[in-house]
């Protein structure tokens, strides 16, 4: 490129088969509190548009856990979350 560092001649996409997603906090429902900013809920909606199927993990503490999460119709439930002490 113009800076002299070495890039790939052709632009190559790959979907991933597993999204670690973090989080502030969940529930038993496999729904999560994310950062506010959706990112993650529209990068797995634009996997769906191109039909691949990803699978979801969250990763947070245990203690965040919370009865129920505030949802709306974009976000996206999670396949696993893994804690510091469990599998959900």
């Amino acid at each position: 490129n113009k800076y002299g560092i070495p890039e790939p001649e052709q632009k190559i996409l790959v979907y991933p088969d597993i999204l670690l997603v973090p989080m502030v906090a969940f529930d038993k429902r496999l729904n999560r509190l994310g950062y506010g900013g959706g990112y993650y809920d529209r990068l797995i909606a634009k996997f769906f548009k191109k039909k691949k199927r990803i699978m979801k993990i969250g990763l947070a503490l245990s203690s965040p856990k919370i009865n129920n999460v505030p949802i709306n119709k974009y976000d996206q439930k999670l396949d696993y979350i893994v804690t510091d002490r469990y599998v959900l």
